[in-house]
């Protein structure tokens, strides 16, 4: 459905997206994870069209974002982080509005259109209301509705729950569910609770980087694998310990308790794979019983700070006292979204 390859854009010497690729495919609510400023919303802005790639190519359900901006965009549903509302228009008006934007001729048609989408997000009693009297919530809700409008097959939502107290929250996240069962989604956001309670599958996003990739349980199944594993056996201390240490890639042995002839102990596992199998044959071989063995489970908490502190990037250089520094651009969002906030509803 979408595929990016070595995606990049730089601000002069400064590079807000580094090589990154992926593919997303249909059915699936995907999550675009990473903290402020790691390149998200530049991400989304270029996969929609809203901005151009230094390098890198986009392709939408096969069409090229910039060789075929026209078909491609038909198949996208866009929700900035800002939605482009029109404050005095009322929420049946601004929606007709974005209908004949994307297309939808006939009068009948628009109100079609409009009246379903609104059913479809939870708006049928505020159709008659100003965009400037709603909540927070039921912006969000229109922005959504907009989105929808022209039936299109890939709705990408940036950061759709920013700035909405936790009832709203709850309302948006279940709709977004709702939306993955008829329709691809993509969703940007830096809370970690709200990807791994939505999302099918994550990208993790770190300086600019692409991190990983997965689902929530592949992630952290992946550095589990590399993680610590605790146990407790019958026997002595010298046949648990040499048979623990005789397992390959199983290191840091450490006795933690000793008492009624239980040993307990941790060990760090740097295979790369689960060795809690053959850490439980090494023990029962060598005559001694497990007692319980288990590895550290790793939350989307856990997995997405390892990997972003991972990706730090090097420090700059130091300007020589004698230099006035340049000063360097505010954040990656902020110049790249610029267009796409106050451009109209795609």
């Amino acid at each position: 459905m979408i595929e990016v390859e070595h995606l990049t854009k730089r601000y002069g010497s400064h590079t807000a997206v580094d090589d990154i690729s992926f593919t997303v495919e249909d059915g699936c609510i995907y999550g675009l994870l990473g903290p402020n400023g790691a390149g998200k919303s530049t991400t989304m802005n270029i996969i929609t069209g809203y901005i151009s790639a230094t390098d890198g190519t986009v392709r939408i359900n096969g069409h090229d974002i910039v060789e075929e901006p026209a078909a491609a965009k038909a198949c996208i549903g866009y929700l900035p982080e800002l939605p482009p509302l029109y404050q005095d228009m009322t929420v049946r008006e601004y929606l007709l509005f974005v209908a004949e934007l994307k297309g939808t001729r006939k009068k009948a048609d628009r109100a079609a259109a409009v009246e379903q989408v609104c059913a479809r997000v939870g708006l049928q009693e505020m159709e008659q209301r100003l965009i400037r009297n709603l909540s927070k919530g039921y912006r969000q809700r229109v922005g959504i509705a907009a989105a929808l409008l022209g039936t299109p097959k890939i709705i990408i939502l940036d950061e759709p729950t920013v700035g909405l107290d936790p009832a709203q929250m709850i309302e948006i996240r279940s709709l977004i569910r709702d939306l993955g069962k008829t329709h691809t989604v993509i969703l940007s956001s830096h809370i970690l609770s709200e990807v791994q309670s939505v999302c099918d599958r994550v990208l993790i996003i770190a300086h600019g980087r692409l991190a990983a990739q997965g689902t929530p349980e592949e992630l952290a199944a992946q550095l589990t694998a590399k993680g610590t594993i605790t146990a407790t056996a019958q026997g002595s201390r010298e046949a648990v310990a040499a048979a623990a240490e005789s397992v390959p890639g199983l290191t840091d042995l450490r006795i933690t308790a000793e008492a009624d002839g239980e040993v307990s102990f941790t060990a760090v596992s740097t295979a790369g794979t689960d060795l809690r199998g053959a850490l439980s044959q090494a023990l029962a071989a060598a005559g001694c019983p497990v007692l319980s063995l288990s590895a550290e489970t790793m939350s989307l908490e856990d997995v997405f700070l390892q990997l972003t502190e991972a990706q730090e990037p090097a420090a700059a250089p130091e300007v020589p006292a004698a230099v006035e520094p340049t000063e360097a651009p505010d954040t990656t969002e902020t110049q790249d979204t610029t267009e796409g906030k106050e451009g109209d509803a795609q």
